[in-house]
């Protein structure tokens, strides 16, 4: 069967408030999902709910779903503003950091520490970074967003964005050699 014919007679079933669409969307998604909630969340229980509540969002607007761009494309987006919204409730994103310039450079060791990370170990050292660098260093080095649109989201100034990240990548830097070292 084609999976294209068959998600877009999903994304008609949820249109229509079809519960069985619905039901067969959130069970071939939500582990993706999942994944990007806990990548903003930094736990699981809160993950679990930012789930639930963008998934009701999703159903909510599927109606605004054009078709044009890919559907998880789109999901991903409402899952990431879900969290976004969520972070900027509970004050998580208070960028109250001085900006200076940070290095672009990533040393040897660091760099060497980084290729022998599994995946999981990757995504625990990021997870363990403050909310407000977390998120600025998903949506930029994992979600793709410029620091314009970061700064645009996130009701911060471009440079504000550049610096979170670049502190990000430092603190990242030394928990991959902390977590190495142990």
């Amino acid at each position: 069967m084609d999976n294209t014919f068959d998600e877009q007679d999903l994304i008609a079933g949820c249109k229509r408030g079809d519960s069985q669409a619905r039901r067969r969307l959130y069970e071939q998604y939500a582990p993706a999902m999942l994944s990007v909630c806990t990548r903003y969340a930094g736990d699981r229980e809160t993950a679990r709910d930012l789930l639930q509540e963008g998934f009701i969002k999703v159903f909510t607007k599927i109606g605004g779903y054009s078709g044009s761009g890919s559907f998880s494309g789109w999901m991903r987006r409402v899952f990431v503003t879900t969290a976004l919204e969520y972070l900027r409730q509970n004050d998580a994103l208070k960028l109250s950091v001085s900006i200076d310039e940070c290095g672009d450079r990533m040393d040897e060791e660091s760099h060497s520490a980084l290729e022998s990370l599994s995946a999981d170990e990757l995504l625990k050292c990021i997870a363990a970074l403050p909310d407000g660098y977390r998120t600025i260093f998903n949506l930029y080095a994992i979600e793709g967003y410029s620091h314009a649109e970061i700064a645009r989201m996130m009701h911060i100034k471009e440079s504000s964005s550049r610096s979170q990240f670049g502190r990000a990548r430092q603190m990242l830097q030394k928990k991959i050699l902390q977590y190495r070292a142990e």
